[in-house]
């Protein structure tokens, strides 16, 4: 019987630490992700603490306001003001257990660029125009933190950029 407990509670032990989980995930310094505006793109940086020894997978998704022009067939003409309805954008990083170093790790993750030229011109004088996206203003960025994949253990958090 003694047996049986002390086989049953090393099996306990091996379970435990084989599937470690999150912990209180949270950024660190300061709590405060960074975020680059990269023109068409917007680059998250940061920290992450309090993680278990799974693999991760970091997810942004960015709001902003597209800057375009309109460029007439002969290409002579580009009046300024085009504005596209907004955007969303995303991104992901999957980081696997091996690079968490005691319950931290870094991680960067570039959202995709808008389809430029937009397709058929909408906000120009008419469909043989080419609109083109020069830039996006971002407005705002969350941020997701699963792990293991589908299991959201921080976000998803806002920022207002």
């Amino acid at each position: 019987m003694r047996r049986t407990i002390v086989l049953l509670a090393l099996a306990l032990v091996v379970l435990g630490t084989a599937t470690a989980q999150a912990s209180s995930v949270h950024f660190k310094p300061k709590g405060q992700p960074e975020f680059e505006d990269l023109g068409l793109t917007l680059q998250a940086t940061g920290v992450l603490a309090g993680l278990g020894n799974v693999d991760l997978v970091v997810s942004v998704t960015a709001v902003g306001q597209p800057i375009a022009t309109c460029t007439n067939p002969s290409g002579a003409n580009q009046p300024p003001g085009q504005n596209p309805a907004e955007v969303e954008l995303g991104g992901s990083q999957e980081i696997s257990a091996d690079e968490i170093k005691n319950g931290s790790v870094k991680f960067a993750v570039t959202t995709g660029a808008p389809v430029t030229p937009i397709p058929g011109a909408p906000d120009c004088p008419n469909r043989k125009w080419t609109e083109t996206i020069v830039d996006v203003v971002f407005s705002s960025a969350t941020i997701t933190i699963e792990q293991p994949a589908g299991t959201v253990v921080l976000g998803p958090s806002t920022f207002v950029l």
